[in-house]
Parts: C-alpha cells; structure tokens; sequence
C-alpha cells in the first residue's frame, strides 16, 4: 500500500511543528507549501519563510517556496472594500492555492496549519477546505491542531525559530499596535 500525500500550507515555521508530527504519526508523507501574499512586511514574510525552512529541514519534509506569487498588492485588492471579511479573504486565496497545487500534484489531501491557531476561524477555513475539496478525489483535512498550541511554542523555543507576534497582514499588526498602546 502506498502512503498517503498531504500538501500542508504552511503560514509561519512554529506553527508547522505539531500538525507535520500528528500527520507524520498518522503516516502521511508531508509536503508543505509555503504561500502566504498576505505577510506584510518583505522583511517578516522572509523571517517566517526561514522559519519554514528550518522546521522543514528539522522534521525532514520537502516545502514548495511559491516566493514568484509573493504578491502584498493582490491580497490588498483581494480584501480591500472587505475588511471586516479580510480573514475569510484571506483564508480563501492561501486555500484555493494550496487545493490547486495539490490537484496537479497528485495529492490525496490538502489542509492547512492555520487549523493550529488558536485566534483563527476554525469553521470558516473548514467550511472552505470541504467546499473547495466538493467530495472529489481530492480531500480536505480536518485536524483540531490548536490541542498542540504549547507543544509548538516551546519547542520552536527550543530550536530558536522566530515567533512572530501578528497574524501576518497590515491589518493583524495595527490590532497587535493598538493593544500594545492600549496597556
């Protein structure tokens, strides 16, 4: 029997380390995608993708670097007009990429690490991943990863990956600002 392969976007190093181990466990081959236009600024995007890089090399996955579609302005004109839908935007783009990849990849499912968050919107990444998925060939993976939130903490600690502080967009870093000057 041949194992199964899972694409795994990937937002952010820390985030990787628990979902790629329960799969791994499970005995998926792991590959992870990194595409994230979302990331704001260049020089964080780039700290997160050597985050990526060096759990991928720790946990001995391969990664897709889609760093050609690095793109700020499309997620900008994706979710601008929208911002009190931004998140569901942006869950939406980094999703259909990711199922798109996976399709041509011969993949058996796709999910995501955004599913170890525990700010992010479970059901609506969810809602999508089954949407886009419509019971073809091709699967969305469920996995309450956030059951794993302090494991991955310390152990990117441990292994001195960079922990970002926001979700990633202009929009993520104004809040943390804003709660920052608010203390």
């Amino acid at each position: 029997m041949t194992q199964e392969k899972i694409l795994l976007h990937a937002c952010c190093g820390p985030c990787m380390i628990y979902p790629v181990e329960v799969l791994q466990e499970q005995g998926f081959e792991v590959v992870a995608l990194f595409y994230n236009p979302n990331i704001h600024p260049l020089k964080e995007y780039l700290r997160r993708r050597q985050g990526v890089l060096e759990i991928a090399e720790h946990l001995d996955i391969k990664v897709i670097f889609k760093d050609d579609e690095y793109d700020p302005v499309q997620y900008f004109r994706h979710v601008t007009f929208r911002e009190n839908m931004r998140c569901y935007f942006c869950y939406q783009m980094r999703l259909e990429r990711t199922f798109s990849i996976a399709s041509r990849g011969r993949f058996d499912y796709f999910s995501t690490t955004l599913l170890y968050s525990k700010i992010q919107n479970h059901q609506q990444i969810t809602d999508l991943g089954e949407s886009l998925a419509g019971g073809g060939r091709l699967r969305f993976y469920y996995s309450d990863f956030r059951q794993g939130w302090k494991y991955g903490v310390e152990k990117s600690k441990e292994l001195g990956i960079y922990r970002q502080d926001y979700c990633g967009c202009v929009y993520s870093e104004m809040e943390r600002f804003r709660r920052e000057l608010d203390k």
